[in-house]
């Protein structure tokens, strides 16, 4: 019985320090402030209203929160993938949302807000920006309302992210912007002297917190937690905090208290983008961004390895079955090569990742990543194989078969030795081609070097600096591949060289020379 007992009290005990069910939230902290982004003290950090929030829920939940890092228009498909438990990345709750996913109470409600150059005082509505060029954040309400006005003649231009926008309005590419009030407070006139907010709240948005369609416990246990923090003044203290306390807010949670909490990270993101640095404070700074823009390139590195040895060996296979196989394995085989190059890769991850889960085929974004990248790019390398093979001399298979090899042993000894050679050039360039298309892959969740690029670039408001380093290190990743590739130029054109000389002194074919060593006995 005293063991029963002890026993019992050591699964009690374990139970008592386990660790707390973890929240996995998506969101893209490439989205900019003051929703989810780096930290510009510490760019290791991700900060942001949504992430207090999310922290603040995951406490009242009884549970831990773990950020899980995805493209914003992939949010929605990485939730019903199960890559995470919710979304919180200022979604608005609409009716063509809600058929795909659940949305909890409005946890903020905002307007749009538009915003123009100083000195431009005449356009104070939409009605006056007709046959103007507006700007506006890409898959958001803003976008659907200028969408009204497009008749009238109005050039609307969308963008992934939110600085870009406010950028080319300063910079004369654009008339107008008009985005989500939160946006504007942080990349509008407080940022930019030249940029002003003008006219009245345009239309009335909620943000909601996303489910899966089946996840109507959690919805119930994250509203009543929401409910709670709302009573408990959790969820104003942290608006107050971050400057996004405004009449519309005050009316939607019935409080109209006079703001006592200073907005104190929205004074910390404007002096530390107030702060001008000499060149030699800045160069400090780009070496501070160097092992978070390595730890990207390490992913990059991996998927460019990986996706280049599945696309190398599988295009040998796709070329060989082309050229030497069977009619119906060739047409096979022609027909993957089409298909592969007719339609763009960014489409071939997206039903790699999202689309194959429907049939019950499910792959880690590192493993969809690689795949895509490799099956695509055999395509291309098997072309290169083709070719590399229709260059071989047709009188290489005719002395091999007269030496008495197989047709196997011939193209495994004579033909493919000689036709890699040939190719080698191409394939070099083809694997610095994949290196840069790796950036694709952000697309499902993985961050690598150019998804890094644009998390620090959308925080610092610096995309040449920044773009200059991350170019140098893609230029450092592939030059010694190309290095590698001329060493394997030279050591095969040496070796057809002294085959030439031999075969001069025994009347024999230079190619029978430079391969004799990989002839069987």
């Amino acid at each position: 019985m005293t063991k029963l007992l002890f026993g019992l009290f050591l699964i009690l005990s374990q139970l008592a320090h386990a660790d707390p069910a973890e929240l996995k939230w998506g969101a893209d902290s490439e989205g900019g402030a003051p929703y989810v982004f780096q930290d510009p003290v510490d760019p290791k950090r991700v900060i942001g209203f949504e992430v207090d929030l999310v922290e603040a829920l995951a406490k009242e939940l009884g549970m831990k929160s773990v950020f899980v890092q995805n493209q914003w228009d992939g949010l929605v498909p990485g939730l019903n993938r199960g890559n995470y438990d919710i979304v919180v990345n200022g979604l608005e709750i609409t009716d063509d949302r809600k058929q795909e996913v659940l949305f909890s109470n409005a946890y903020y409600k905002t307007y749009e807000q538009l915003t123009v150059r100083k000195g431009h005082s005449e356009f104070q509505t939409l009605d006056d920006l007709e046959k103007r060029v507006v700007g506006t954040l890409k898959g958001s309400l803003a976008e659907r309302i200028l969408q009204r006005f497009k008749d009238k003649g109005m050039d609307i231009r969308s963008y992934d992210g939110q600085i870009n926008g406010y950028e080319d309005l300063a910079n004369g590419r654009l008339d107008a912007v008009l985005m989500d009030w939160p946006i504007a407070v942080y990349y509008g006139a407080a940022i930019n002297r030249k940029l002003s907010d003008a006219g009245q709240p345009i239309g009335e948005m909620s943000y909601g917190i996303a489910f899966r369609k089946a996840d109507t416990a959690l919805q119930g246990k994250v509203n009543a937690a929401l409910h709670k923090l709302r009573v408990q003044g959790t969820l104003r203290e942290i608006y107050d905090r971050w400057g996004l306390w405004n009449d519309m807010m005050a009316k939607a949670f019935d409080d109209h208290r006079a703001t006592t909490i200073k907005p104190t990270e929205f004074d910390a993101y404007l002096k530390a983008h107030g702060v001008k640095h000499d060149w030699k404070e800045k160069l400090a700074e780009y070496w501070e961004y160097v092992p978070l823009l390595g730890k990207g390139a390490v992913v990059t590195i991996e998927l460019s390895l990986l996706g280049m040895i599945l696309a190398v060996s599988l295009g040998l296979f796709l070329a060989l079955g082309r050229v030497y196989g069977p009619k119906p394995i060739s047409l096979l085989c022609n027909a993957y090569i089409e298909l592969v190059r007719g339609t763009p890769l960014l489409i071939q991850l997206f039903l790699i990742f999202y689309g194959l889960p429907n049939i019950g085929i499910r792959f880690s974004p590192f493993v969809a990543a690689v795949l895509g990248l490799g099956l695509n790019y055999a395509a291309y390398e098997a072309e290169n194989y083709r070719a590399g093979l229709f260059s071989v001399p047709r009188s290489q298979m005719e002395a091999a078969f007269a030496l008495g090899l197989s047709r196997i042993q011939s193209l495994r000894y004579v033909i493919v030795p000689q036709a890699i050679r040939l190719v080698i050039p191409p394939v070099t360039n083809d694997f610095i081609s994949l290196l840069k298309d790796s950036s694709l892959v952000s697309v499902i969740t993985m961050v690598e070097l150019t998804k890094v690029y644009g998390q620090l670039a959308s925080t610092y408001y610096d995309y040449f600096g920044i773009g200059l380093l991350t170019a140098a290190m893609y230029f450092i990743i592939g030059l010694p591949f190309v290095r590698l590739a001329r060493m394997a130029e030279h050591h095969f054109a040496t070796d057809r060289k002294h085959a030439q000389i031999r075969g001069a002194h025994l009347n024999v074919s230079p190619d029978e020379l430079a391969d004799e060593a990989q002839m069987p006995a």
